[in-house]
């Protein structure tokens, strides 16, 4: 997709959670939704370490965008019937975690979306995500 519409949702989530969180879309395709996060002292638990909540907020919001921009004809809206997240590792204060969304399923009546996150700074996944959406249409 275009660069408007990276920007679009990019302003579209700036005042809701995404956007409070710092998560930043870098790109969207058909298949593929690439986003980023830094890792700020907010988002740190009382561990030292990124509180597991934003891991799945980034993971999430790539995947919903995924869905959002693949949705098949007809179709009016989407909504999150199951996620998962596998914690392999952690990132600290100072540190960037971008996460990539790929489509595992896409079809009329759901959608499944992974989205592995990773430390940008020592290259580790920290993450394994995957979302299963419903597809909505408008009643007969």
């Amino acid at each position: 997709m275009t660069d408007d519409r990276v920007n679009e949702i990019n302003e579209f989530f700036s005042t809701r959670v995404p956007g409070l969180l710092g998560v930043e879309t870098v790109e969207i395709t058909s298949d593929r939704v690439v986003g980023q996060m830094n890792v700020t002292g907010p988002l740190i638990a009382g561990t030292g370490y990124l509180f597991a909540p934003a891991v799945i907020a980034l993971a999430d919001s790539l995947a919903a965008i995924g869905v959002g921009s693949s949705m098949p004809d007809g179709a009016q809206s989407f909504t999150t019937i199951e996620l998962k997240a596998n914690f392999l590792g952690s990132a600290r204060e100072g540190e960037r975690v971008v996460g990539v969304a790929t489509s595992a399923h896409k079809g009329r009546t759901t959608q499944v979306w992974d989205c592995v996150v990773t430390n940008e700074s020592t290259g580790r996944t920290i993450a394994l995500f995957r979302c299963t959406q419903m597809i909505l249409y408008p009643s007969s």
